[in-house]
């Protein structure tokens, strides 16, 4: 059949990924970095398949611990049926709400994954973090977003409305394999990349924060003899500011 492998078509995305957004995450870091030698936090929303990145970056071996995931109700992958997050994702009026229940303040970072950037609570909560002082990142595929019309009621996306943007270099639609005899392309890319480029952006927060003197609250594997001890200081460190725990 010919068929193209996955991996031979996924490479030169994340190439191109790590080739151009270096300066970007160069920049996230340092402000990242900012924010957690102030001992404030790091939150992560996605919506559905987005949210996967939320779930990737907190409470995990080599993770920054001050890494707080945003799992709203109903726009996560266990939402049941599948087909309701999908509905409320593209709803007004839900991201302030998001936002006030996450305590999230002035002085944290917020991240938002949205591949497309299209749908209205990824572009709300942007939003609606940076009036509140609240510096934003935004992940996601310039070249989806620029194909595609938005959802938001004044017609933004992800991309308008981040202090900065970070492309994951994917093309539109996600799914980079085509199969022969099947009219849609299988085998998406925007989790993949954008796992990895968060990892290299917390691996470069935590270089920038040793270079300042800082120790960075990391994470050790839970399955590491003698991790437990470092793991419950940095626990005891953000107590309740941690949501997840």
């Amino acid at each position: 059949m010919g068929t193209p492998s996955f991996y031979d078509l996924l490479l030169p995305i994340l190439s191109r990924a790590f080739e151009t957004q270096k300066d970007v995450l160069t920049r996230c870091a340092e402000k990242m970095a900012d924010v957690i030698q102030k001992d404030h936090l790091v939150y992560v929303f996605g919506a559905g398949h987005a949210g996967i990145i939320a779930e990737e970056m907190c409470y995990r071996a080599g993770g920054l611990v001050p890494v707080v995931p945003i799992f709203a109700p109903g726009l996560t992958v266990n939402t049941r049926p599948a087909t309701l997050e999908t509905e409320l994702e593209r709803i007004s009026g839900y991201a302030p709400l998001i936002l006030q229940a996450s305590r999230v303040t002035k002085d944290d970072l917020l991240i938002v994954h949205s591949n497309s950037g299209r749908n209205t609570v990824a572009i709300e909560m942007a939003e609606e973090a940076r009036k509140m002082g609240t510096f934003v990142i935004a992940l996601t595929s310039k070249a989806h977003s620029n194909s595609v019309t938005s959802r938001h009621p004044k017609g933004y996306k992800l991309m308008d409305v981040a202090d900065v943007v970070i492309d994951n270099c994917g093309i539109p639609g996600d799914a980079i394999v085509e199969v022969e005899g099947v009219d849609a392309r299988v085998a998406s890319t925007s989790t993949v990349v954008g796992a990895a480029l968060m990892n290299a952006l917390i691996a470069e927060t935590a270089a920038v924060l040793q270079s300042r003197g800082v120790e960075p609250p990391v994470f050790r594997s839970a399955n590491i003899d003698n991790s437990a001890e470092s793991n419950q200081r940095w626990m005891d460190h953000y107590g309740s500011r941690l949501l997840y725990l």
